[in-house]
């Protein structure tokens, strides 16, 4: 049996070489960005994977970004996680751009989940290891010592998503939903600035969707000031607390702004390609069919 994490007295949590976020008492859009895409061009064996982006996170906006599989949403999303640089153009978090902070450290700040990722967890990691080795960004708790604080901390994250029974299962042995709210459970414990979701629901059935899309609106309702952004290329997936909306297609932003403004059946038609008709439910999630 494999032993656990060593546990050494407190220490102070991952501080950020280029300051905290302060976002006390803002509404969103209220502050400066969060993060900022400005102008960025991803290239690709010479084809323009994202083309001369601009895009905005302010505190406390809640963004979906939607659009056609292969239009470039993760590429733009993971360049404003700091996990890919852009070829031309600027990201900027906190104000201050990429090569003026230690985006090693910065990437602490930002909780980034895909569906991708649990896969490259060990199946045999227990689910209170998976969340501890999110404080250092690492994928295995063994080369790590462990405050405990930190203990502490994965602890706060799993009771946060209601999966703190959890705790001593190994990863393996999950459902699929259960394993993506881990991973937003291991994304959460550093107490991030942004939360970045790149298709969570991607490997779920119906019931781990509604699940995983209920817990991203309760987070939303605990966290106000906390920004988001999740992409997809179904709207039945966008969360009822999401506030903007950026359509995607071909590598370019089509239209951004709030989602009442943006979210239309001529604008879905044009981010797809198909006459589309949206319709927004009584309950406030949307809908789509083709005419």
């Amino acid at each position: 049996m494999r032993a656990a994490p060593r546990v050494l007295p407190a220490r102070r949590p991952p501080w950020h070489y280029f300051g905290t976020i302060d976002t006390a008492s803002q509404t969103p859009g209220s502050g400066p960005p969060t993060v900022e895409a400005v102008g960025v061009v991803l290239l690709r064996d010479g084809q323009r994977i994202v083309d001369r982006v601009d895009l905005a996170i302010g505190p406390g906006e809640r963004w979906v970004l939607l659009g056609p599989n292969g239009c470039g949403k993760t590429s733009l999303v993971r360049m404003i996680s700091l996990w890919l640089h852009p070829t031309s153009g600027e990201i900027r978090f906190a104000g201050a751009p990429v090569g003026r902070f230690d985006v090693r450290q910065a990437r602490r700040a930002i909780a980034h989940v895909s569906a991708s990722l649990a896969a490259d967890l060990r199946p045999t990691i227990d689910v209170h290891g998976a969340v501890m080795s999110g404080i250092e960004g690492a994928l295995e708790t063994w080369w790590h010592t462990w405050g405990a604080d930190d203990v502490s901390r994965a602890e706060r994250s799993l009771a946060r998503l209601g999966i703190g029974h959890l705790a001593r299962r190994e990863f393996g042995s999950l459902s699929s939903g259960e394993q993506q709210r881990v991973l937003l459970a291991r994304a959460l414990v550093n107490e991030p600035s942004l939360v970045v979701l790149d298709e969570p629901t991607a490997r779920l059935d119906a019931g781990g969707r509604e699940m995983l899309i209920a817990t991203v609106e309760s987070l939303a309702a605990e966290s106000p000031d906390l920004p988001m952004v999740l992409v997809t290329h179904h709207v039945e997936e966008i969360p009822r607390t999401t506030t903007h909306c950026a359509l995607m297609n071909s590598g370019r932003i089509t239209a951004a702004g709030a989602i009442g403004a943006v979210m239309d059946s001529r604008s879905l038609s044009d981010c797809f390609g198909v006459d589309l008709t949206l319709e927004r439910r009584r309950n406030g999630r949307f809908t789509a069919f083709a005419r």
